[in-house]
């Protein structure tokens, strides 16, 4: 069997075959969702630049049960966008640790504030309404845990906390975006993870402070926090005891300040949570219910308690664009996923296949943040002044960055190219340069012949040679299929 965990909710995608239940912490409300303008003007001017890479992780930390691996954040394609990006690998029976951020994210397993525990453990029957309130909390009660499986885009607003566990037979990967320049985000251009246990390795934090403020300001901020803990040990343990009602020594117990096991830890036995099996037309019906609502809310019960939270971008058959001879594109983005409003993101998965193209295109209303996730190709990136900022190979494991309005090319390599691209809009659109629904194939064919200086016949080839859309066979088939 795949593999499988519990995790808690961010923006992330799942990329071995494995499936995993997750859990989210509600929330009441999200201030400044519709205003992602104001945020991302701090970022414009961080978009000049003339050179992109592919980028490997830049730092890796290992705990009891897993690796976490963090992309270098001042590099400037991540400050051109506003994002940071994280993988985490979590070893079988590992337990991402329960932690929250400044950002909106994407992947999955949360507990969200102000939604009631409306999943408990089993033997609740006509009886227990007269067991005594003692026995009652004999039965563990909480809020959804949710299974997700591979090619699952899973979507968490702003400061809710989240976890993940892998209860399969094989490793877990999850890549996480975090999308600092959100309006949600009301502190600064750093990410900052707010553990709930653990405690936590200080690389985990953002090393972007020193070139957002003064060196000296970030050095001493740094300094107060060279010792990191999770947020229970900077509280005073009797004002804790208080809260609980319990008593001092298990408080001393929740500051973990003698654990070295990392933020991802072995569980012992295997995880005992409330969760039932969810089938793929559970997930159907449960997607056609909120079409059904029209993707309204009716308070926060109807919003975010109930809200779906994630959505599977890798089956064939859920594809927006399929060509049998190239490859597919599948989509999630607020319209099929109506929590994406909130945190406005949005992500598309790509398969291309040996030697197969997608058409040159540019974002429109977005900055496009590419994983690759299997397999490896040619990728071309331009800017305005007609200059290629990025032209070489990628390959499995890597990330790059399409900044809003530069125009790409992908060429899948002997093995075929796979891809997802976290997109920095809740619907991002694309423009297409070549194929049937391209900006070429709208103009007339004299403005195209006067504006390349070429005769109307080649005018003519440019618009209609190529008559497939967004993903494209390799030259090879289309000449044949021409001849």
């Amino acid at each position: 069997m795949g593999s499988s965990c519990l995790l808690s909710l961010t923006f992330c995608f799942l990329v071995l075959f494995n499936c995993c239940f997750a859990q989210i912490e509600q929330v009441t409300s999200q201030r400044g969702q519709q205003q992602q303008g104001k945020r991302r003007s701090q970022q414009q001017n961080e978009c000049q630049f003339d050179r992109i890479k592919a980028l490997e992780p830049a730092r890796r930390i290992k705990s009891e049960a897993g690796v976490t691996e963090i992309w270098d954040e001042n590099d400037q394609q991540f400050q051109c966008a506003g994002v940071v990006v994280i993988r985490h690998t979590i070893k079988q029976q590992g337990l991402l640790l329960p932690s929250y951020s400044n950002t909106p994210k994407g992947f999955h397993g949360a507990a969200i504030p102000g939604c009631p525990e409306t999943f408990q453990s089993s033997g609740q029957n006509s009886r227990d309404r007269r067991e005594s309130s003692e026995d009652q909390q004999q039965k563990d009660q909480h809020q959804k845990v949710r299974q997700v499986r591979e090619g699952d885009v899973v979507a968490l607003p702003a400061g809710v906390a989240d976890w993940f566990y892998n209860n399969g037979d094989s490793p877990l990967v999850l890549v996480q975006l975090l999308d600092t320049s959100n309006a949600a985000n009301q502190l600064d251009q750093d990410f900052r993870k707010f553990f709930l246990a653990g405690n936590p390795q200080q690389e985990l934090q953002s090393q972007r402070s020193s070139n957002q403020r003064g060196q000296h300001e970030g050095e001493s901020r740094r300094g107060q926090q060279e010792r990191y803990r999770n947020l229970f040990g900077g509280f005073d343990e009797r004002l804790l005891a208080e809260a609980f009602n319990v008593d001092t020594k298990l408080v001393r117990r929740m500051r973990n300040e003698n654990d070295n096991r990392g933020i991802i830890v072995q569980v012992q036995h295997e995880l005992q949570v409330v969760s039932p099996q969810e089938s793929r037309e559970e997930e159907e019906r449960e997607r056609e219910h909120q079409r059904r609502q029209g993707g309204g809310s009716n308070g926060l019960e109807e919003s975010f308690c109930t809200a779906r939270l994630k959505h599977n971008i890798n089956n064939p058959e859920d594809a927006d664009v399929f060509n049998p001879q190239a490859g597919r594109l599948t989509t999630v983005n607020s319209l099929n996923l109506p929590i994406l409003r909130h945190i406005q993101l949005s992500a598309q998965r790509g398969v291309l296949y040996p030697n197969a193209l997608m058409t040159p295109n540019w974002n429109i209303n977005a900055h496009s943040i590419c994983y690759i996730t299997r397999g490896s190709g040619r990728i071309q990136i331009v800017g305005d002044n007609g200059q290629a900022v990025f032209d070489g190979q990628v390959q499995e494991g890597q990330v790059i960055t399409a900044p809003q309005n530069f125009a790409v090319v992908k060429k899948a390599g002997s093995q075929g190219l796979e891809w997802v691209s976290f997109k920095t809009n809740d619907n991002a659109r694309i423009s297409q340069m070549a194929g049937r629904v391209s900006v070429i194939r709208a103009i007339p064919e004299d403005v195209l012949a006067n504006a390349f200086q070429i005769s109307r016949e080649d005018a003519r080839k440019l618009k209609n040679n190529r008559d497939e859309v967004s993903v494209f066979s390799s030259s090879q088939e289309s000449r044949r299929g021409r001849d």
